[in-house]
């Protein structure tokens, strides 16, 4: 049986966690206000930049722009973005199960995958399987910056232009709301239009336009800054996940650090009771003792 003292011990231990647990959760909340902010105010633009791409392509050859090639899939990207540090509660672990049910899906096909990582964590998690990891880049988690962004599309660029990969797919968690990050699978390279619903059919298309200076000088501006763009999104979206998922994990343990500090004070009570009530018998046991 634990004794008064280790007892105590426990209880400062605890108390000192949640001392630290309550200010990572502050810190969390703090960085999130940050990136939270310049997510939101990326999302409409990366949004209508990428709507109006796809609106020019359903027009378009699909020779108008390297980025716009279609080749058959012998060879996916697959770019994983996690986190460098970890206490985010299942936020890094949904992202890689949903990336490897992903490569699994690929390599069923036939289809061979090239893994590029961002985060520590997704760079860890392959290495530990022997998984080759063609890039990894780490140190941009909770530091999103937009040429950390530039580096990243244009290695992906590179690689897609040098017939390296025929596909690429990016996965990472987007920022719903404080309590709902959702895991998602997109395709960023080749830029391929939807398909056009009934009433999309009858409205105006991308054959109608006027490109002014040329389709080919539009194209070659703004299809690769929308890859740039797309993965500064998905860092941002990550990034905000990240510390949301941060933020979320400290207060529950906060909380159960607030539990298991009750629930040792009872204990506390309970064992010095029993300690008073013992003491008490031997002086009683002594005294009748003593008359005897």
């Amino acid at each position: 049986m634990a004794t008064l003292r280790d007892i105590q011990k426990r209880i400062k231990a605890v108390e000192n966690t949640k001392k630290i647990t309550k200010a990572m959760k502050m810190v969390a909340a703090a960085k999130l206000r940050k990136v939270q902010t310049r997510m939101l105010d990326l999302r409409p633009y990366a949004d209508k930049m990428h709507d109006v791409l796809i609106s020019l392509a359903k027009g378009a050859d699909r020779d108008a722009h390297p980025l716009l090639a279609f080749r058959p899939r012998k060879t996916v990207e697959v770019v994983v973005i996690t986190s460098d540090r970890g206490l985010c509660g299942a936020f890094n672990t949904n992202i890689l199960k949903a990336a490897q049910s992903a490569i699994d899906s690929y390599r069923n096909e036939g289809i061979e995958v090239s893994i590029s990582t961002v985060g520590k964590k997704a760079r860890d998690y392959f290495k530990r399987r022997d998984v080759p990891v063609r890039h990894s880049w780490t140190g941009i988690s909770g530091n999103v910056r937009f040429s950390s962004a530039e580096e990243i599309a244009n290695d992906i660029k590179e690689n897609y232009l040098n017939e390296t990969a025929d596909e690429v797919t990016v996965v990472y968690n987007a920022f719903k709301s404080m309590v709902a990050q959702t895991v998602t699978t997109s395709k960023l390279l080749p830029l391929t239009p939807e398909e056009e619903t009934e009433a999309e059919a009858g409205s105006e298309s991308a054959a109608d336009f006027i490109y002014e200076p040329s389709m080919e000088e539009i194209f070659d501006r703004l299809i690769p800054r929308n890859v740039d763009i797309q993965i500064y999104r998905a860092l941002l979206e990550s990034s905000a996940s990240e510390e949301a998922a941060r933020m979320s994990a400290m207060e529950n343990a906060t909380q159960s650090c607030t539990e298991m500090v009750g629930t040792l004070t009872l204990q506390f009570n309970k064992a010095r009771q029993a300690s008073i009530t013992g003491e008490l018998m031997d002086i009683v046991g002594g005294v009748e003792a003593l008359k005897g």
